[in-house]
């Protein structure tokens, strides 16, 4: 299960990530999104659990939690949508 994690501090790594769900069962990876210019977190990240039951626990338990002065956001990752061409819009 893949599970999208919002309002992170922009301190914050692939470990801490990690560390948040470990108690709740086994995880395949764990991914803060870095600005590639700063190289500091965009404030969000993806874990993926590898049962459903573990990953709709820890969804539960986390969405909303106060995690070192914020409110996180914890859901479901959505499919990311295809994009025309590169990606890239120019105007």
């Amino acid at each position: 299960m893949n599970i999208y994690v919002s309002n992170l501090q922009s301190y914050f790594k692939d470990e801490d990530l990690h560390g948040l769900f470990a108690p709740f069962g086994n995880i395949v990876s764990s991914k803060v999104i870095m600005d590639r210019y700063t190289g500091t977190s965009r404030g969000f990240g993806f874990v993926e659990m590898s049962a459903a039951g573990e990953g709709q626990e820890a969804i539960k338990e986390l969405d909303g939690k106060v995690v070192d002065g914020r409110a996180i956001g914890v859901s479901v990752a959505k499919e990311r949508s295809e994009r025309p061409g590169n990606g890239r819009s120019f105007r």
